[in-house]
């Protein structure tokens, strides 16, 4: 927990909000906010919690996501390796947003299955 100079309270789930969607055989993980060195265990709290379901499909959607830490790129390429043969992963990255310029800049597009919208992964 971090506190500010005026003395309030950041929590983790302060800077970013994961919430899970179930569709046919998917689990859709739809974050929000910034993933650093704070708030990464959210996100791999709830992909460890998703692939406790041995779903077919991982999407780990960041379209609202707006700072992408090296921390959070460790926790997509984690989640790839926990899933395992069993659960294909994909990462969605708007096109233009920042999440997708740091992975393009990274070279870890195709290693994460990205796509740019939901729909694109969940079909793909």
């Amino acid at each position: 927990m971090i506190v500010t100079a005026d003395g309030h309270r950041i929590r983790p789930q302060d800077l970013l909000r994961v919430t899970a969607h179930h569709s046919d055989g998917a689990v859709v993980l739809a974050a929000a906010g910034e993933v650093d060195l704070l708030s990464a265990p959210v996100l791999g709290n709830e992909v460890t919690a998703a692939l406790a379901d041995a779903p077919e499909l991982l999407v780990i959607d960041l379209s609202e996501v707006s700072f992408l830490a090296s921390i959070g790129i460790t926790a997509l390429l984690d989640a790839r390796r926990e899933a395992g043969a069993a659960t294909r992963v994909r990462v969605v990255a708007p096109e233009d947003s920042v999440v997708n310029r740091t992975l393009r800049l990274t070279g870890l597009q195709e290693a994460l299955a990205v796509a740019t919208t939901r729909a694109e992964a969940l079909a793909g």
